[in-house]
């Protein structure tokens, strides 16, 4: 319970930069209409920036990311590194606690090979 606890608290600085951002994006956002050179869009970048890095370093790149987006840019395709262990987001994007990883088998221990299943002909 106290783990639980302690991650709540811990992602909260998050999930409060993600409620700021998905209402930026649905109120003032769409006054602007696409004119992001980018994809994701700049906002939606800092919001995934946000969920996997944190608030710092999330936000850092949100910024660099708003400095390069400028007329003589070139655009394209964009999208934030994945982290090597992503963190679990819902629907409206809070970012959750990592989910409890199952114990792996040592390494060397040999995996059950499945084979197909042959069928009768009737």
């Amino acid at each position: 319970m106290w783990t639980r606890l302690a991650w709540v608290i811990a992602l909260l600085p998050r999930n409060a930069c993600v409620v700021v951002l998905r209402a930026y994006r649905a109120v003032i956002s769409p006054l602007y209409g696409n004119v992001c050179r980018y994809h994701p869009s700049c906002s939606r970048y800092a919001l995934e920036a946000i969920q996997q890095y944190g608030v710092v370093r999330g936000s850092t790149m949100g910024a660099w990311r708003i400095a390069r987006c400028n007329p003589w840019a070139a655009g394209g395709i964009d999208d934030v590194r994945e982290r090597r262990r992503p963190y679990d987001v819902n629907r409206f994007g809070f970012v959750l606690a990592p989910a409890q990883q199952q114990p792996q088998a040592p390494v060397g221990t040999p995996r059950p090979v499945l084979l197909p299943q042959r069928t009768r002909k009737a």
